[in-house]
């Protein structure tokens, strides 16, 4: 089994921003918010944020802001509950969250709660509800098929917000265990290919409910070690596709939920570093 390129990891990840031209980042210029949460996440987690202009990060994500309370994925951009999210995310890395007017973005996030419960993503609408199964897993919609990123989100909403025993632990661990398939890593769903970003979506919430002891976890570590391009750094879907920031992420943040040596711990349900949400609960 190889060892995590960590040095490799983040020069790609740094590399990643300096390359504004590039048609990777001009495609994904209004997810530009997600990646600097996936990107800044990654570097704490291996120990190396402190070489990043704190300052920088924090001016620019303020400049996304909108009069609404929310935030965008870029500048110019339009407000949505997910980037929202990822600024606060930031901010929290960063030890910055003096900076948000938080009963501005707390009235922008109620506002777009529905009646029946449910959020929509931002003013146009869009809503994306989660529902129980009765293999014990989630779906996006009432009968829809069960998939182990709307579980995530259900399970850590539940979590959060301590109603976890609305789960059948047994059922749903069961169908998280089998998303493991022969090469160690984990798919979304049945019959689906394994994919590196599953090492965070199933993982953590079999963590949650209590069951992550029903995979093979030193397996899951081989298989996202192979996932590695150890010449240039980040990490991909599956060993030998090309990397980007989301895969490097996921990765690393399965490799700390698996506790690999010389990372930092990461809260399951929050998607932060163990010390950032203590940071925050303990300073209140």
């Amino acid at each position: 089994m190889g060892e995590l390129a960590v040095d490799k990891h983040v020069h790609y990840i740094l590399s990643v921003e300096k390359r504004k031209d590039s048609f990777e980042s001009v495609v994904m210029d209004h997810l530009r918010m997600n990646g600097a949460y996936w990107g800044l996440t990654t570097l704490d987690l291996l120990g190396k944020l402190d070489i990043v202009n704190a300052d920088e990060v924090i001016s620019w994500i303020m400049k996304c802001q909108h009069e609404s309370g929310g935030f965008a994925g870029n500048i110019g951009h339009d407000p949505h509950i997910l980037y929202t999210l990822s600024a606060v995310q930031v901010l929290a890395v960063s030890n910055k969250l003096d900076v948000l007017d938080t009963d501005k973005v707390a009235a922008y996030i109620t506002g777009l709660q529905n009646e029946d419960g449910s959020f929509s993503g931002d003013m146009w609408g869009e809503v994306d509800t989660s529902c129980k199964n009765l293999d014990g897993g989630f779906g996006c919609t009432p009968g829809g098929e069960s998939h182990a990123g709307q579980i995530f989100c259900c399970v850590g909403a539940l979590a959060i917000t301590g109603s976890l025993h609305h789960v059948d632990k047994d059922l749903l661990g069961w169908w998280l265990c089998e998303r493991q398939v022969k090469s160690g890593g984990l798919n979304g769903r049945p019959e689906k290919l394994p994919d590196v970003c599953y090492s965070w979506w199933v993982l953590s919430s079999l963590i949650m409910i209590d069951r992550v002891h029903w995979i093979d976890k030193e397996k899951l570590v081989k298989f996202i070690l192979d996932c590695q391009d150890v010449k240039n750094g980040g990490i991909s879907d599956r060993p030998d596709d090309a990397v980007d920031v989301f895969h490097t992420y996921f990765g690393v943040a399965g490799l700390s939920l698996l506790e690999y040596p010389g990372l930092k711990a990461i809260d399951p349900a929050y998607a932060l570093p163990v010390d950032v949400i203590n940071r925050i609960f303990f300073s209140r």
